[in-house]
């Protein structure tokens, strides 16, 4: 059995549905968290699949210009599974962390809530500002291809025999 793209649901809930109305409350699991992203926001004990809703995909189709909706259906999965940066929400946003990845000339953001012991896409959008991030608390950062060292705070088994 085929696994179901985010595209594939895009198009049996959302396509070609009327601005602003109602879909069939579905969720999809868009992917799970690598193990260094899942530390870089302490979820290591918990589930690390990381669902879409079609509500929240219904909202970005209605809200975002095409091109941008479009990119953002391609993309997403790569900007939640491998950000280059996390970033702590403020209290009043939805979401608790911010992903941000950097795709050709331009950041995208994908705000990531926890929901029931779920995690879930909130919303996802192209940065234009870049001073939008700049007031948020850096959690993680990929940096050169290794985690932040926050992400490096978790004690690890040694694996060299004793002397």
């Amino acid at each position: 059995m085929q696994k179901e793209t985010l595209s594939d649901f895009f198009a049996k809930y959302i396509k070609d549905t009327p601005e602003k109305s109602f879909v069939s409350d579905q969720k999809l699991v868009l992917c799970r968290l690598t193990l260094e992203v899942a530390k870089g926001i302490d979820l290591i004990e918990s589930a690390r699949a990381v669902y879409i809703t079609s509500r929240c995909l219904k909202h970005l189709f209605d809200k975002k210009p095409a091109e941008e909706f479009l990119f953002i259906l391609k993309h997403l999965r790569e900007i939640v599974r491998y950000p280059d940066q996390i970033y702590l929400n403020f209290d009043e946003k939805r979401g608790e962390f911010c992903f941000i990845k950097k795709i050709g000339d331009s950041k995208y953001l994908c705000s990531i809530e926890s929901e029931k012991e779920e995690i879930q896409v909130a919303t996802a959008f192209r940065l234009r500002d870049e001073n939008y991030i700049k007031k948020y608390t850096l959690l993680w950062d990929w940096g050169n291809g290794a985690p932040h060292r926050s992400a490096l705070d978790t004690p690890k088994e040694s694996t060299s025999t004793p002397q």
